[in-house]
């Protein structure tokens, strides 16, 4: 159902910590021109869970109007089920394409209440779900144990795999063959795992990098695996700013050095200061310095 890069996009703020809808719109805009197939707001690099409710549907409602037939996916990641149904139930009234659905970010679920609250939160929208697996970021491991569970229910159409092994992917593989269409959610683990089958890229740095995330994904999937690598070894130091725990702040400076963009968070976090900034000002600047050259591909556009 789904496949491609999909931009896990960043959230921007005014200067009186009000929602941007001009700033991410243009941002937003950027991740289409480069030729991304779909959007996912609200989640982790989302901020989503400092997102009220009418935020996130208002940042869903952005997203729709600048993807055109592109797909655009809600995260629910709310502490409770109730919750995260009721903003499941919003989501598909407002006209999401689809959720991605993270266990309690609060309540470290076992395996049997894993798979029951991810069923009772895509019961309550009715709309295809991106099952994400993190177990790293949220300390609840959605296993192919309990996939296999969930894989009997028609909503459950993807899985977005961060377990940080990559291994994973082709477990999944193995039990589910094409079951689930499979996205990697680890940035510094995008290349080995489109090698072993997955077909889409749920990206972070993508937001700051759109032309060379895409790049990477068209070639692999054209065959061209040694100018995929290129880009990929030139990539690798920015891409390991996904997987930290500022990896907001991290990318968020990304964007603003790479796409003129801001870099305001919602507290408690705050912007990069001291000897952190100047690490991630000097890994992006470097990058800059010496971006490669990109093959010309042909990529879908925004309807």
């Amino acid at each position: 159902m789904w496949t491609g890069v999909f931009p896990a996009v960043t959230t921007k703020f005014t200067d009186d910590d009000r929602l941007d809808h001009a700033e991410m719109e243009r941002c937003f805009g950027l991740q289409m021109e480069a030729g991304c197939d779909g959007i996912i707001v609200a989640g982790s690099l989302g901020e989503g869970p400092m997102l009220s409710v009418e935020e996130k549907l208002a940042v869903l409602k952005t997203a729709q109007g600048v993807a055109g037939k592109k797909p655009v996916l809600l995260t629910i990641n709310e502490p409770g089920t109730r919750e995260g149904a009721a903003l499941a139930k919003s989501a598909a009234k407002a006209g999401a394409d689809g959720l991605m659905i993270v266990p309690s970010p609060i309540y470290h679920t076992n395996p049997q209440e894993t798979a029951a609250t991810l069923s009772a939160m895509a019961a309550a929208g009715g709309l295809p779900v991106m099952i994400y697996s993190n177990r790293v970021a949220y300390r609840v491991d959605v296993t192919v144990e309990v996939m296999e569970q969930l894989a009997d229910d028609s909503l459950f159409v993807a899985v977005k795999e961060s377990s940080d092994d990559i291994r994973r992917s082709t477990e999944i593989i193995n039990r589910f063959g094409n079951r689930f269409d499979l996205f990697t959610g680890v940035d510094n683990l995008a290349f080995e795992a489109l090698s072993v089958g997955a077909i889409g890229w749920v990206a972070g740095l993508v937001t700051a990098f759109p032309k060379e995330t895409v790049a990477i994904y068209q070639l692999m999937k054209q065959g061209k695996r040694e100018e995929a690598l290129a880009i990929y070894r030139w990539f690798r130091p920015l891409l390991d700013l996904d997987v930290s725990t500022y990896l907001v702040q991290n990318i968020k400076l990304a964007e603003a050095l790479a796409i003129g963009t801001n870099e305001r968070v919602r507290m408690p976090r705050q912007p990069l200061s001291g000897e952190r900034r100047t690490a991630v000002e000097k890994i992006v600047r470097d990058a800059l310095a010496v971006r490669p050259e990109l093959p010309k591909l042909s990529v879908a556009k925004a309807a």
